[in-house]
């Protein structure tokens, strides 16, 4: 197990280890090109439905998984929730990626434990920088999902794990580590976060690990989403 949540992203000194999770071949295809021609992105194996997705997480440990969720047998979001709650390993960052642009996926998708959801109608640099974000521990949404669908799936009881005395919890952040979580939870980049609370990007990324580390939370997505639950932010706050 990690040492705190956050702990599965790749080491920098190797390429990001991606499993492609697609149940047609040609979208497989066309990832592994795109990806493959990146330096620091290595494409190490492809799953044709959920179960596959699964047994070769378990067995390849990619750093990263990119999934579909509308496949056979078993969907991307049940495979998903498999992977995120596998105690055997750290797990890897899963990242949804679909055709549909639905409330009730992205919702399904978070409470399964997924570190970013993209649609697959974005560019190829998008795809990119997302698989290198959600490595590196960060959560991501696409740009058209909004705050307001976060503080929706917050009020409509998901559930973002952590801790189970949220409120013991929140006590124990500091008041820069309250005002870096309010940050995260409006949406902000850590070098944005740096800009607000004037503040070096480096302390900014201890500040955030310890949020997380202190509220037992894999990553920023998660952090968002235990804010709304906890009142610490609200809706069109």
């Amino acid at each position: 197990m990690p040492d705190h949540p956050g702990d599965h992203t790749h080491r920098p000194d190797r390429p990001i280890r991606v499993l492609l999770a697609d149940d047609h071949h040609l979208v497989r295809t066309g990832f592994r090109v795109i990806l493959e021609i990146e330096d620091d992105i290595e494409v190490v194996g492809e799953a044709a439905n959920g179960e596959r997705a699964v047994s070769m997480t378990r067995a390849l440990r990619p750093d990263v998984v990119l999934m579909d969720v509308e496949m056979p047998e078993v969907d991307g979001l049940e495979a998903t929730r498999r992977i995120s709650a596998d105690p055997d390993q750290p797990g890897p960052a899963v990242l949804i990626l679909t055709t549909f642009d639905r409330d009730d996926y992205l919702f399904a998708a978070l409470r399964a434990g997924a570190s970013g959801f993209l649609l697959k109608n974005g560019t190829p640099e998008a795809l990119v920088e997302a698989i290198r974000v959600v490595a590196r521990g960060d959560g991501l949404l696409a740009p058209e999902l909004t705050r307001r669908v976060i503080a929706t799936f917050a009020r409509q009881g998901g559930t973002s794990g952590g801790v189970i005395d949220p409120e013991a919890a929140l006590r124990e952040l500091t008041p820069r580590e309250r005002e870096v979580l309010v940050l995260i939870a409006g949406g902000a980049s850590n070098a944005e976060i740096a800009g607000t609370l004037h503040l070096g990007e480096a302390t900014v990324k201890s500040h955030v690990s310890r949020v997380l580390a202190k509220l037992e939370l894999r990553d920023r997505v998660q952090a968002v989403v235990f804010a709304y639950e906890q009142g610490v932010v609200r809706p069109g706050g």
